[in-house]
């Protein structure tokens, strides 16, 4: 039984996250779309989200590779249960991640917030579908 939205779902997202980080990387200097609000600027982040774990790569990976496995291990059951957009975000978004560490040995982030920490497509991706996967759970 395979649905044909899931890979397509994380295909598509996991492109457009690889796709705006090579864009990113070609910004010379920051572009403020709302001054003072938001600007895309390119950052190298060398640990996970709000700057922890700077420079451990390797458990980041791993970590990573875990996550990844489990879902496609949970794959039968995340169909059963009807998780498919959830889930396939978060795999979308630590591929498009684990793609960085393991080329570069960092994250390309380039979306500022004046308040928040930078952050990129594969991060909105993993947010979102943590998000819609906890709301599923609760039915």
């Amino acid at each position: 039984m395979v649905k044909p939205r899931f890979f397509p779902i994380t295909l598509l997202v996991l492109m457009l996250d690889q796709l705006t980080k090579y864009l990113a990387n070609w910004l010379v200097t920051p572009i403020a779309i709302i001054p003072g609000f938001l600007s895309l600027t390119t950052l190298h982040n060398y640990g996970a989200g709000f700057g922890i774990l700077q420079g451990q790569i390797w458990l980041l990976t791993w970590v990573s590779v875990i996550v990844i496995g489990f879902i496609l291990y949970s794959y039968e059951e995340i169909l059963r249960k009807r998780m498919i957009v959830g889930a396939s975000l978060v795999l979308a978004g630590v591929l498009g991640n684990l793609i960085d560490r393991v080329f570069f040995g960092y994250v390309v982030d380039f979306i500022s917030f004046s308040f928040w920490p930078a952050f990129n497509v594969a991060d909105s991706a993993i947010t979102i579908g943590v998000i819609i996967l906890v709301i599923q759970s609760q039915k």
